[in-house]
Parts: structure tokens; C-alpha cells; sequence
């Protein structure tokens, strides 16, 4: 479960998140949905511990992620596709980060295959497309079988196969009773994939409900 009480982030004079409240519930697909600017990085960002907020909190399981002993086994998320070393392999990259905690080659393999990067997977990630760095990047977050799913707009640069993968991924993350929250600024990729849908603009919630009641 993410908790978010207040939450506020203020960058010089601008207010990029202001005092938002919401819950994203394990066991459905909470989608957040807003343009480009609203805020959404900026709040997933801070449940990720990467932005200090202004004021207010959010927590994860009920504690901040920072507090967390082994972040990468709780949460996993994709928020910059393109944040990785672009002189290392995908394999290599994956393998870098389950060594930082202690998780098994053998599941470096498993997000491997089921990401379909078996085939790219020892070649450097400066030559991948858009759609194989998002692939990379959905690996990199599934790495430490986490019970807490964080993804930032996943189907961007994928082909209409992938976007259908994911969403299939994300149902099915959630059916086994995970937390599952992913942004988009499209409404018709959110109608399709998300079970509960949180709509920011300007940095304020505009709407948290169930997506059919949002729908009608």
C-alpha cells in the first residue's frame, strides 16, 4: 500500500504537487492519470524517496522507502528508462543491481525472458530503441520480485505488442495481490488497463475513484 498525507513539493516558486491525499490499494491497478506537467513524476518520485517533499509524507507498507532495509525486494519502479549506464549491457546492468542485494543470477535470467530481452540482452543498452530501454527498465523493477510496483508511463516507445504485454503485466501483478501504480496522460491507455484511476492537474488530485465511475 502507498499512503500519501499532504503531500507537497515546492521548487523555488513554483508548487509542483501541492498537498495531495491518496491510496493506492494492493490487489488493482491504480492508474494516475494527468499531462505532461501535472506532477506525477514529481509525486513518484518522492514516494521513491528521490525527491525530499516540502511537506507533508508518503509511505510504502507503512514507512517511508528510505527506512526500508531492502528497497529493491519492496519496490520496484521504472521512472527514467533511460537512467542506466549506456556502456553496459542489459545483462550487465541487471546483474549489477541484484548484486547489491544479494539476489540470485537465476532471477536476472527470469526478467530477462520475461521481458523478452533474451535477445538483446548481451548487447549494449546505448543501441537500444526507446521500447527496448522501457523493456530494460520494467526488468530492472520486477528484479527483486517486489510486493510494490512503481511504473512511469510504461507503454512509451513500445510497439502495439508491448503495450499489450504490459497491461496484461500489470492485471496480472495485481491479480496476485500486489500494489500496482503506473502513470499515463492518455485516458484511453488508463480506461483499458487501470481498476482505480487518481487524475492530477496542477499538482492537486482532481478525481480518485474506481475507473468505471470515472468512465460514466
Amino acid at each position: 500500500m502507498i499512503e500519501a498525507r499532504g503531500l507537497t513539493k515546492v521548487y523555488g516558486d513554483k508548487t509542483a504537487v501541492a498537498g495531495v491525499n491518496f491510496t493506492v490499494e494492493a490487489g488493482r491497478v491504480t492508474g494516475f492519470l494527468g499531462p505532461n506537467g501535472a506532477g506525477k513524476s514529481t509525486t513518484m518520485r518522492m514516494i521513491m524517496g528521490l525527491d525530499r517533499p516540502t511537506s507533508g509524507s508518503v509511505t510504502v507498507n507503512g514507512s517511508p522507502l528510505t527506512g526500508h532495509a531492502a528497497p529493491l525486494r519492496d519496490v520496484g519502479a521504472l521512472l527514467d528508462a533511460k537512467a542506466v549506464h549506456t556502456s553496459r549491457s542489459a545483462y550487465n546492468h541487471l546483474l549489477a543491481m541484484a548484486a547489491t542485494h544479494s539476489i540470485p543470477k537465476k532471477r536476472v535470467h527470469e526478467v530477462i525472458e520475461m521481458t523478452g530481452l533474451a535477445e538483446v540482452a548481451r548487447k549494449k543498452v546505448g543501441g537500444f530503441s526507446l521500447g527496448m530501454g522501457q523493456r530494460l527498465g520494467i526488468a530492472a523493477a520486477l528484479l527483486g520480485d517486489p510486493q510494490t510496483v512503481i511504473l512511469d508511463e510504461p507503454v512509451n516507445g513500445l510497439d502495439p505488442e508491448g503495450v499489450v504485454w504490459v497491461r496484461n503485466l500489470v492485471k496480472y501483478l495485481a491479480s496476485e495481490g500486489r500494489t500496482v501504480f503506473l502513470s499515463s496522460h492518455l485516458m484511453s491507455e488508463m480506461a483499458v488497463t487501470a481498476d482505480h484511476l487518481i487524475v492530477i492537474g496542477r499538482g492537486r488530485i482532481i478525481a480518485d475513484a474506481p475507473i468505471q465511475e470515472i468512465i460514466t
